[in-house]
């Protein structure tokens, strides 16, 4: 496909979004069933129903551009949930399973920062007063989950170096 314009690269970055974002709804409730953090759990929930939302949000803005949102796979999406689908595949204690969930989580929540924000910015560009609304409550919503993964990664990174502490007391017991 050829893409001769800014509104067709707009369209174009959308698709990718779009895909992202059912990709992510996809692979949060594994990462749900995975947390040992009740709070991280209830992050990952309410991330789950925000992702939703958002894919409503495309979705206004793609009927307003007549446009469909089907046809582009995110590959970059792709490979960020792969990594974390990998690491709850290995055998990890479960405080630093949830350090590790974080960490893909937060990988996750700065690539769609990035996309938004620029995908915004062309919506600026392109005049577009309801998509440049949209987009941006999204991309609030994005740096604020990363945000809150920030400071539940307080907690929980401080609880798997603590289980390195043990195991090593362990250790030095047997």
């Amino acid at each position: 496909m050829k893409i001769e314009s800014l509104q067709e690269l707009f369209i174009d970055e959308l698709k990718d979004l779009y895909s992202a974002e059912n990709q992510i709804i996809k692979a949060l409730p594994k990462m749900i069933k995975n947390s040992n953090s009740d709070e991280l759990r209830s992050a990952f929930e309410e991330h789950l129903e925000q992702t939703k939302g958002h894919v409503e949000r495309l979705d206004q803005i793609f009927d307003e551009l007549d446009a469909t949102a089907r046809g582009k796979k995110c590959k970059g999406m792709e490979g960020l949930l792969e990594e974390g689908k990998e690491l709850m595949e290995e055998d990890v204690e479960p405080e630093v399973l949830d350090a590790g969930l974080i960490s893909a989580a937060q990988r996750v929540e700065h690539y769609e920062i990035a996309a938004y924000g620029t995908v915004r910015t062309y919506a600026e560009l392109l005049e577009m007063d309801n998509a440049v609304n949209l987009l941006q409550q999204t991309l609030d919503e994005e740096k604020e989950t990363d945000r809150k993964l920030t400071s539940i990664a307080e907690s929980v990174n401080v609880e798997a170096v603590e289980m390195e502490g043990e195991e090593e007391d362990q250790e030095d017991v047997a």
